[in-house]
């Protein structure tokens, strides 16, 4: 990428904003904030088959994006390798091999990986000077580190 293109590349993720994103991070955000609070009731039956749904959903829908805004940047890009990594956590996450014996363990990593792939849209998205808008949860990023 000539030094053209990466300026051209920093300009279209600045020019984005999350009103334009194809994503809505703030539904999405409600959704984690729920299934990851401290009090949040353990879902059964159709709730935890509704909810990994619709966090397997979310993840199938975010690493595209993810991979398309950290492709904008130099390869050496610590930001890049970052949130390839994420997305490959996140794909190791779905199917088979990522269901878990605790359903509900399953569920709440489900719904970690898509706060991760949330942050790393937002970072890789926004400019410096305007940093996420959507709220996060107290605490998100020591649940993020556990996995």
């Amino acid at each position: 990428m000539t030094g053209t293109d990466a300026e051209r590349g920093s300009a279209e993720l600045a020019a984005s904003t999350p009103e334009m994103w194809p994503v809505d991070v703030v539904e999405m955000r409600n959704a984690t904030a729920q299934a990851l609070a401290p009090d949040a009731e353990a879902p059964a039956g159709e709730g935890l088959e509704t909810l990994t749904g619709l966090f397997e959903g979310n993840i199938r829908l975010l690493i595209p994006e993810v991979e398309k805004a950290a492709g904008r940047l130099p390869t050496a890009a610590i930001p890049r390798a970052c949130a390839l990594a994420c997305c490959g956590e996140a794909q190791s996450r779905l199917g088979p091999r990522g269901i878990s014996s605790d359903p509900v363990a399953q569920v709440r990593r489900l719904a970690r990986s898509v706060d991760a792939l949330l942050d790393h849209l937002e970072a890789l998205r926004l400019p410096l000077h305007n940093q996420p808008t959507t709220p996060r949860r107290a605490g998100a990023e020591k649940e993020t580190a556990r996995g």
